[in-house]
C-alpha cells in the first residue's frame, strides 16, 4: 500500500496561524510595552534595534519546524501531522524585560545619555540571549534521556503550572484593563476554539475577536469612553524599514560580554525552563499523536534563540505548548510557515510598529489564556488519573512566581515614596521571602516535586528518593530556592552566612526526605510489602 500524501496545508491552518502570529505578537507587544512604559526605553529604538533580530528567531525557528513536520510524515506515513509551534516565550519576555533590559538600562543611564544606555542595553540583552543558545545547544544532546527519566506527570505538571498560572492569568489582568472589549474578544475565543462553534461567514476565531472586538474598542474611543495614545502611529511610522540593527553585525556587542556576566545567573534558569519546556512540548506533541525527536526539537530551539541573538534578538525563542491546541484546531504544518514569514516580515520590514499602535492588547491576549486553558486541560487528559495530585502539586510553586511579579512591581512602585521591604514586620518579611524562594526556579520545582510525588503513587519510593536528591543539588547551587536577590546561580562557598544557612536548610531537608525515602524502600523489599502492595495498584488501575 503507498503511502497517503501529506497534506500539509488545511481549514484549519487559517485559525492556527492567527492562534499562533497573535501570541507572538502579544510577547512583541509586552516585550516593547513593558520597556517604555516602566524602565523608559525609547519605543522608536526597540522597534529598529531589538524587534528585527528578535523577529528573525521566529522566522527561523518555524521554519524549521515546518520541514521537521514534512520530515515526521514521511518517516510515519501520515497525512494529519501538525507541526510544532515555536515564537517567543512568555516567561523569559517578563524575565527579561524586569531581570536584565530593564535593570541595565536604569544602570546605565546613570552615566550615559538615554542613547547610549540604549545601545548599551540592547548589547547586554545580546550578549545574554546567545549565551542562553549555547547553554540551550548543550541541552539538547541530553533530551531525549530526560524525558525518558522523568515521568508524563512530570513533564506535563511543569508544563500545566506555566500553562494556567502565568500564561492565561497575566494575560487576563490585560483583558480586564477594558472589560467590555476583553470579555467579549475573550467570549468570541472560547466559544470558537474550545466549544468549536463556528463564526457566521466561518472567519477563525482568533481573527473574528480581534475585528469584533477591536471594533467595539474603537467605537468606545469615538465616543470618548477610554483612550488611545494616536502618537503611537508616529513611532510606528518612524519604525518602518529599521536598518540599524545591522549594526550588530560590527559585533561590538562582543565587548560588553563581561559585563552581561552578572545577569547570567538570571537568564541560564530561564534557558532552562525552556529546555524542559520544550521537553515537555515534545511530551505534550506525543500524546497528541505527533511523536517528535526531542533531540531535534531543543536543538532548534537552540539554533534559532543563537541566530536570533546574531541579528540583535533580545528574547529567546521556544517551543510553544500549544501544539494539542493548534492540531484541535485543524492545523497541520502551512500555519508555521504564514507565521515564520509574517513575523519575520513584521520585524524586519518594520510593520510590527502599526501592529503595536494599532491592536489593542485585549483583543490578542484572549488567544494566550485559551493556550493556557488548552494544554492544562490537555495535560490531564493525557495523564493517568492517579498521576493528578502530582500535576496540581506542579503548580504550586508557580503561584509563588505569579505572587512575587506583583511584590516586586508594588515595592518598586512605592521605594521611591520611601516604602521599602525592610520596613515591614520581620514576620511579614520572612514570608515574602519565603515566596521569593519557592518562586525562584519554579520550573524546575514544580517538574521535580510532580515528578517525585508520581513516583511516590506508583510505589516507587527509590524513584522518588532520587528526585529529591537532585532538588537538593539543585538547591545548592541556586537553579532551584536561590536565597540571593534576583534569584542567581550561585557556589555555595561563596554565600554569606545567613543565604548559606539557608541553602543548607533546603537541600537538607530535599536530602534528609529522600533518604526517608530510600529507607523506607528497602524496608518494604525486606518484609514483603512491597509485592502485597504492587499488587493492589495493580488491580486498582485495571
Amino acid at each position: 500500500m503507498s503511502k497517503s500524501r501529506y497534506q500539509w496545508a488545511a481549514p484549519g491552518d487559517v485559525n492556527a496561524f492567527f492562534g499562533l502570529m497573535l501570541d507572538n505578537i502579544a510577547d512583541l507587544l509586552l516585550a516593547v510595552g513593558l520597556l517604555s512604559a516602566i524602565f523608559g526605553l525609547p519605543t522608536k529604538f526597540a522597534l529598529r534595534y531589538m524587534v528585527p533580530g528578535t523577529a528573525v528567531g521566529v522566522l527561523v525557528g518555524d521554519l524549521l519546524f515546518f520541514w521537521m513536520a514534512f520530515a515526521l510524515a514521511r518517516r510515519t506515513g501520515r497525512n494529519n501531522v501538525t507541526a510544532m509551534p515555536l515564537g517567543l516565550d512568555t516567561p523569559s519576555t517578563f524575565g527579561m524585560v524586569f531581570f536584565v533590559l530593564g535593570p541595565a538600562f536604569q544602570h546605565a543611564k546613570e552615566s550615559m545619555s538615554v542613547e547610549s544606555a540604549a545601545i548599551y542595553t540592547w548589547h547586554i540583552g545580546i550578549c545574554a540571549i546567545f549565551v542562553s543558545g549555547l547553554f540551550k545547544a548543550a541541552c539538547a544532546l541530553g533530551s531525549n534521556w530526560v524525558r525518558r527519566v522523568f515521568p508524563r506527570a512530570g513533564l506535563l505538571g511543569s508544563l500545566t503550572a506555566v500553562a494556567l498560572v502565568l500564561i492565561s492569568f497575566l494575560p487576563l489582568i490585560e483583558i480586564m484593563h477594558y472589560p467590555v472589549v476583553g470579555f467579549l474578544a475573550l467570549a468570541i475565543v472560547l466559544t470558537t476554539l474550545v466549544a468549536k462553534i463556528r463564526v457566521p461567514g466561518k472567519i477563525p476565531g482568533a481573527l473574528a475577536a480581534t475585528i469584533v472586538a477591536g471594533a467595539v474598542y474603537y467605537l468606545m474611543v469615538g465616543f470618548d469612553v477610554i483612550q488611545h495614545d494616536w502618537g503611537q502611529f508616529e513611532q510606528a511610522r518612524q519604525g518602518l524599514l529599521p536598518y540599524e540593527w545591522l549594526s550588530v553585525f560590527r559585533f561590538e556587542w562582543v565587548a560588553v560580554l563581561p559585563d552581561s556576566i552578572q545577569y547570567l545567573p538570571v537568564v541560564i534558569p530561564f534557558a532552562l525552563g525552556t529546555v524542559i519546556g520544550g521537553i515537555d512540548c515534545t511530551e505534550s506533541a506525543a500524546a497528541a499523536g505527533d511523536e517528535f525527536d526531542t533531540r531535534q526539537v531543543i536543538g532548534v530551539e537552540a539554533f534559532a534563540t543563537i541566530v536570533a541573538s546574531l541579528c540583535g534578538g533580545v528574547i529567546q525563542t521556544t517551543p510553544y505548548i500549544g501544539h494539542p491546541a493548534y492540531k484541535a484546531m485543524g492545523g497541520r504544518a502551512a500555519y508555521t510557515l504564514a507565521t515564520a514569514l509574517f513575523v519575520g516580515g513584521a520585524g524586519l520590514l518594520g510593520y510590527f510598529g502599526y501592529l503595536y499602535a494599532l491592536i489593542p492588547k485585549a483583543t490578542v491576549f484572549p488567544i494566550l489564556v485559551f493556550i493556557g486553558l488548552e494544554i492544562t486541560a490537555q495535560s490531564f487528559q493525557a495523564t493517568a488519573k492517579r498521576h493528578y495530585a502530582a500535576i496540581v502539586l506542579a503548580c504550586v510553586p508557580a503561584l509563588a512566581a505569579l505572587t512575587l511579579i506583583f511584590i516586586d512591581k508594588i515595592f518598586g512602585d512605592l521605594a521611591p515614596q520611601g516604602i521599602a521591604l525592610e520596613s515591614l514586620s520581620a514576620p511579614l518579611q520572612l514570608e515574602l521571602h519565603t515566596v521569593r524562594i519557592l518562586a525562584s526556579g519554579f520550573i524546575v520545582t514544580s517538574l521535580l516535586w510532580a515528578s517525585g510525588l508520581a513516583a511516590i503513587i506508583d510505589r516507587q519510593l527509590n524513584v522518588a528518593a532520587a528526585y529529591f536528591g537532585i532538588a537538593a543539588a539543585c538547591s545548592f547551587f541556586g537553579i532551584m530556592h536561590s536565597p540571593l536577590p534576583g534569584s542567581p546561580l550561585f557556589l555555595p562557598w561563596n554565600l554569606d552566612a545567613a543565604s548559606l544557612e539557608t541553602t543548607l536548610q533546603y537541600g537538607g531537608g530535599y536530602l534528609l526526605t529522600a533518604a526517608m525515602l530510600l529507607g523506607w524502600h528497602y524496608w518494604r523489599e525486606q518484609t514483603g510489602e512491597a509485592a502485597i502492595h504492587d499488587e493492589e495498584l495493580a488491580e486498582s488501575t485495571r
